[in-house]
């Protein structure tokens, strides 16, 4: 009669063992959180494509702020959903803009509790969805890069610790890193989207935030993602350019480059578990065709293995509680 709890202790033993000698331990302390907040919101709004995540209002983005913090998430990026756009995506550089204003009320309500990361891009603030500037179908590079400072400055003075350009513009962090420094925000990070490729797993993450393209795509300024090799010239330009933090998107699809990338930097690098990563676990998940922490765990494990040192994920909240076992 004794045997099968001899057996249930020893099974608990090597377990706690198991936990012990483990090589990779993620932690809440590697997950950023996105939010994304809409200007005249009241209530939130599902995002159908994503299970789970809301476009919230400025009230309920602070209280997303407040609920990171109580998971020991330290940092959260925004993205921004304007009630009016237009050819330039001057809403994006407002000082009384959706994201300026967001990361004021959140920075008064939480002080310096919270990281705050913002996207620093133009397409969901254009008619049209690209990333920048167009003129007869092309985008314009440097008269884009123009913009990105305004809108790097702008988020800066309203109080954002790090942003984070995700345009793939050639020359985005030098432009911005010098608009930082002539306003006087020389202390602010850049997080660079250095590696972010033309991708099929972006897709409802673009319906979350009405930036689909209205015409072509962005496989003009995207990387090609058969083209390994020209990750490193990349990485390398932004580094020299002034970015404090570089990023490889997607994820799941790309531990191989998030490899390469770890191997060959010594700064900070993040790694972004887009959201048709996010989708297809969630609707298998609904499916019962797998077992959603196990996989997730299992996910976030895997990228941090790879090498990345931050996780931005929509994950992130369950994540944090179940390493915290809350």
């Amino acid at each position: 009669m004794s045997f099968p709890n001899v057996r249930m202790n020893r099974l608990r033993k090597t377990e706690n063992i198991r936990r012990m000698v483990q090589d990779i331990r993620p932690s809440s302390n590697d997950l950023i959180l996105p939010i994304f907040v809409q200007e005249g919101l009241k209530k939130s709004i599902s995002i159908p494509s994503m299970p789970n995540v809301n476009r919230v209002s400025l009230e309920q983005a602070i209280e997303e702020g407040k609920e990171a913090v109580s998971l020991g998430i330290p940092a959260v990026i925004l993205f921004g959903i304007p009630s009016e756009k237009n050819e330039g995506g001057s809403s994006a550089y407002n000082r009384t803009g959706i994201i300026q204003t967001a990361v004021r009320k959140m920075r008064e309500e939480l002080g310096e509790d919270l990281v705050i990361i913002t996207d620093t891009c133009l397409c969901g603030y254009t008619i049209h969805g690209h990333c920048g500037i167009i003129n007869e179908g092309k985008i314009l590079n440097d008269e884009t890069l123009e913009l990105y400072g305004k809108i790097a400055v702008s988020q800066a003075e309203s109080g954002s610790d790090i942003v984070a350009p995700s345009g793939m513009m050639d020359g985005q962090v030098k432009v911005i890193r010098d608009a930082l420094h002539k306003e006087g925000y020389s202390d602010r990070m850049i997080m660079a989207y250095s590696v972010k490729f033309a991708s099929a797993f972006y897709a409802p993450f673009r319906k979350a935030v009405d930036s689909t393209p209205q015409f072509g795509d962005r496989r003009s300024y995207q990387m090609n993602y058969s083209n390994p090799d020209e990750v490193m010239r990349e990485i390398k330009l932004d580094i020299e350019e002034g970015a404090d933090i570089v990023m490889v998107k997607p994820a799941l699809a790309y531990l191989d480059i998030i490899h390469r990338v770890k191997s060959q930097i010594n700064i900070p690098l993040a790694a972004y578990n887009v959201s048709g990563e996010y989708s297809l676990v969630k609707a298998a998940a609904e499916k019962g065709w797998v077992d959603e922490k196990k996989i997730i765990l299992e996910i976030i494990t895997a990228i941090k293995r790879a090498g990345s040192d931050l996780i931005i994920t929509n994950h992130a909240k369950d994540v944090a509680r179940w390493l915290n076992n809350k």
